[in-house]
């Protein structure tokens, strides 16, 4: 498991009861420095101040939810930390809600109710092995292909791209 003690961890709920239960299971695996808000718009104002080296976040918070928080920091020209890893939690897991929550930059995902192998699990992703940030005109974040293929020659690996790869 990955050492949380020099980590600064920002966690946004609305519900105070998840806010301890998650603040008790960071701190069982050694965090100190914990900031707690109680939605989006506190989250963000709060990294002016606490510069969170990683954030849990709820998806769904009045009245800015977990998915504009993460276009902020993602997008905004006064964000403090874009590359900053962020954690999605919901107690909903249709693919809608995960599409949206991948495509505004999350970097993973945690359905409630959560358990602290499922937290720990997300904590090590994004600690132990980050996935690469891409900027494309529509999207800024961590790259959203899950498996690095060893075969793979590039972007154009489909068969159909193979008129692109001879432009004479």
């Amino acid at each position: 498991m990955a050492d949380l003690k020099p980590f600064k961890i920002l966690i946004s709920d609305d519900s105070s009861q998840m806010r301890d239960i998650l603040t008790t299971m960071l701190r069982s695996a050694g965090a100190e420095t914990i900031r707690e808000t109680i939605d989006g718009a506190d989250a963000y104002r709060a990294l002016a101040t606490f510069p969170a080296d990683l954030a849990l976040i709820d998806f769904n918070m009045v009245p800015l939810d977990g998915v504009a928080f993460t276009r902020l920091v993602r997008n905004s020209a006064d964000s403090p930390n874009p590359f900053m890893p962020i954690i999605m939690m919901t107690g909903h897991a249709e693919r809608r809600r995960v599409n949206e929550a991948r495509d505004a930059g999350v970097n993973e995902f945690v359905v409630k109710p959560l358990t602290a192998r499922s937290v720990m699990a997300r904590l090590e992703a994004v600690i132990l092995r980050p996935r690469p940030f891409i900027r494309t005109d529509a999207y800024f974040g961590p790259c959203r292909r899950r498996v690095n293929r060893a075969d793979y020659l590039g972007p154009w690996r489909r068969a159909e791209d193979q008129r692109y790869l001879n432009l004479d």
